[in-house]
């Protein structure tokens, strides 16, 4: 069961009662009940029909995507139920429109665990966001407007309801990230408000035609002509949803087979993701590019895979030839994925994450800037796991020395900007290394702690090693 954050419970606990609140004042509001259970219901079904789409493609985790699960806020924040929860808004009084997407969220198919909790967050957040919008709308008077078909006033006022429904949803969506995924406070709201708009851009005036029909001499009936169009658009939507799926499981089978074939360095890939999205952040990167940046680390060893076992598990120093033939292995990686187009910058990270600012790296020898932003992000972030994880020949060093030791390199091997970001980013966050090797060695015999040596030396000190970590 995936581990919540004390603090983020207690946010989630909070919000609820808010979401309570809202609606505790319904009986006096005279709502006509009938449209309420209209709404509701067809919201239900929208939410069904998009979980039962959407059923199995499941992506893959990274340490601390299950806050992003929780939250919602990249996957079903503003879904085909949408126009149905803004159109509620637009004709409802607000502690009704904060009941209309309560029955189907609740009852909405839950992947990850906890469910309660998911469930209630979810709930609420949606409760929050229709309470807001109705409120603005109706404190506008823009039922009015949309009850006379007024326009253009009722687009101002629907406008300002949509814009409200997307801040709260936003504000939200920061504070579950802040808490329970430790994102920093200034990276948890960057970008989310104007993300949220742009699919408000055709949801709101869908709800508001809804809006204009439900209450036309054709009633309800059409009203349902508008979600069409939009269950059309989240079909194509999730069409796409289960190709990228696809490249994931992909992506993990690969990692999968790196991680049997060099076995003492399991869990190295991973590590290094989140290592390098944690630069990504500190870097101000938007969602896109730090997500690519994590695939460039998970897969930064892929060419592994093309490298004879008996080079990566040699325990002795390598010759000359067996350097240069696992020095193969980054062109090995790149031709591997070439075909992976999402991958899009994660790409040069792979055939580069060896090249080194003073150019004495591989496999091409660039310099400086030469290299691509994404190879010297990953370059910090598989030297540092490199040191702080045991390996057969010695074990973790301390964070705190591998820090050292970066900014140590930074400026000949490391790019001083990467290392800086990753500095801070620990400081605020933390590291918790995972021992990815057996902590006794064969036979009985006692292992000593031997020295990190820097990549440029360790090779021919006898190690084997390539970039800082275990060719």
């Amino acid at each position: 069961m995936r581990s919540v954050a004390p603090w983020a419970r207690v946010y989630v606990t909070c919000t609820a009662l808010a979401a309570a609140c809202c609606i505790a004042s319904v009986p006096d509001t005279h709502a006509p009940w009938g449209a309420v259970a209209l709404f509701a219901v067809l919201c239900a079904a929208c939410e069904l029909l998009a979980g039962r789409r959407f059923a199995g493609d499941r992506r893959p985790e990274s340490a601390g995507t299950g806050a992003r699960g929780a939250s919602g806020a990249s996957a079903g924040s503003l879904g085909w139920h949408t126009p149905v929860i803004l159109a509620a808004a637009f004709l409802l009084p607000p502690p009704a429109a904060a009941l209309v997407p309560l029955p189907g969220v609740l009852l909405a198919r839950v992947e990850q665990r906890p469910r309660g909790l998911r469930r209630v967050w979810r709930a609420a957040r949606l409760a929050l966001g229709a309470w807001a919008a109705s409120q603005v709308h109706w404190t506008l008077g823009g039922r009015d407007a949309v009850v006379t078909s007024d326009f253009p006033y009722a687009l101002v006022t629907g406008g300002a309801a949509v814009v409200a429904f997307c801040l709260v949803l936003t504000v939200l969506d920061g504070g579950i990230l802040a808490l329970a995924e430790r994102v920093p406070v200034r990276a948890a709201w960057r970008g989310q408000f104007l993300r949220s708009l742009v699919p408000a851009a055709v949801h709101g005036p869908a709800g508001l035609m809804m809006a204009v029909l439900w209450r036309s001499p054709y009633g309800p009936a059409a009203a349902l002509l508008v979600l069409l169009p939009m269950y059309v658009s989240w079909w194509a939507f999730a069409q796409y949803h289960r190709e990228r799926a696809a490249h994931q499981a992909t992506i993990r089978a690969l990692v999968q087979a790196v991680d049997i074939k060099d076995g003492y360095t399991r869990g190295h890939s991973e590590r290094v993701g989140q290592a390098s999205m944690m630069i990504a952040r500190e870097l101000g990167m938007d969602d896109e590019r730090a997500e690519a940046l994590r695939f460039a680390g998970i897969l930064h060893d892929v060419g592994k895979l093309g490298v004879p076992t008996r080079l990566l598990r040699k325990d002795g120093p390598l010759t000359p030839e067996e350097r240069r033939v696992i020095e193969l292995h980054p062109e090995y990686g790149h031709e591997m994925v070439r075909g992976i187009g999402f991958l899009g910058e994660a790409r040069s990270a792979i055939l580069h994450h060896h090249e080194r600012l003073d150019g004495s790296g591989y496999p091409y020898g660039l310099k400086g800037c030469q290299i691509p932003e994404f190879a010297r992000v990953v370059a910090v972030a598989d030297a540092f796991d490199a040191m702080t994880s045991t390996r057969s020949y010695r074990r973790a060093r301390p964070v705190p020395a591998a820090l050292e030791e970066l900014e140590r390199c930074a400026g000949a091997q490391f790019d001083p900007r990467m290392v800086e970001a990753f500095v801070r980013a620990l400081v605020r966050q933390g590291w918790h290394p995972v021992v990815t090797a057996d902590e006794t060695p064969p036979h009985g015999e006692p292992r000593l702690p031997l020295p990190y040596v820097p990549a440029a030396t360790e090779r021919e000190a006898g190690r084997g090693t390539v970039g800082g970590a275990r060719p």
